[in-house]
């Protein structure tokens, strides 16, 4: 499959998946809801899935919004990264 050939995202996309990695912390779900709501207000909190690192010291959290554009998604990336706690937003 070449770059041409990879799927597009239809905007708005509902369902979309957000997988943010970071510092384990007993806040840091709570911090990633308060920075998603910004930009996604309507996302689904009965999505939220926690996971911590094999040895504890990061946590991913996983939730699904409805993604309306490049822009959004790019404006939550820079967002949760200018938190200082997240290492990798997927």
């Amino acid at each position: 499959m070449t770059e041409t050939d990879a799927p597009k995202i239809e905007f708005p996309c509902p369902r979309y998946p957000i997988k943010v990695i970071g510092d384990a912390g007993e806040d840091f779900s709570d911090l990633v809801i308060e920075v998603l709501r910004r930009h996604a207000p309507d996302l689904d909190a009965d999505t939220l899935v926690v996971r911590d690192s094999r040895n504890g010291r990061f946590l991913s959290v996983q939730l699904l919004i409805t993604a309306t554009g490049i822009e959004q998604l790019q404006a939550i990336h820079s967002d949760l990264r200018a938190t200082g706690r997240v290492h990798m937003v997927l």
